[in-house]
């Protein structure tokens, strides 16, 4: 199975390191699925890691690990030149949902905007997610 994170599960994850969005990065380490990523999303997520707000929370030193991890052991791709198929209320989101769809993945997130696309979208929480590697679906 494949999966595209969003980067606020990414950044959730270093924020709450409990949380089902570490317990989603985590079982990516341990094999249960493989993360796709784009040089947009590793660039959204360094950006976002780089905010004040954030810092205060999150140690550099793990955030740049991170980001080294997804560069080496994510599978990379090209950013998709074509829309996707189904557009998210927010057009910054769009990337993603066509960068899931190219990858045959499932795009996991926390975005209101992305989990009511409505059926067809191949959206999760990260919830949902670590449900669906649970039970080998």
């Amino acid at each position: 199975m494949k999966a595209v994170l969003d980067p606020n599960v990414i950044i959730s994850a270093l924020v709450a390191p409990a949380g089902s969005p570490a317990k989603v990065l985590r079982a990516w380490v341990e094999g249960a699925y493989e993360l796709v990523a784009s040089p947009l999303l590793l660039a959204e997520v360094e950006r976002a890691l780089g905010y004040p707000k954030l810092r205060k929370g999150i140690n550099a030193a793990e955030a740049l690990a991170l980001i080294d991890l997804l560069r080496r052991q994510a599978e990379l791709m090209e950013d998709p030149a074509a829309p996707p198929t189904f557009r998210s209320p927010d057009p910054g989101d769009d990337y993603l949902i066509a960068l899931a769809e190219s990858a045959h993945a499932v795009l996991v997130s926390g975005d209101g905007h992305l989990l009511g696309m409505g059926p067809g979208a191949s959206v999760s929480t990260p919830g949902a997610f670590l449900a669906l590697i649970a039970s080998g679906t």
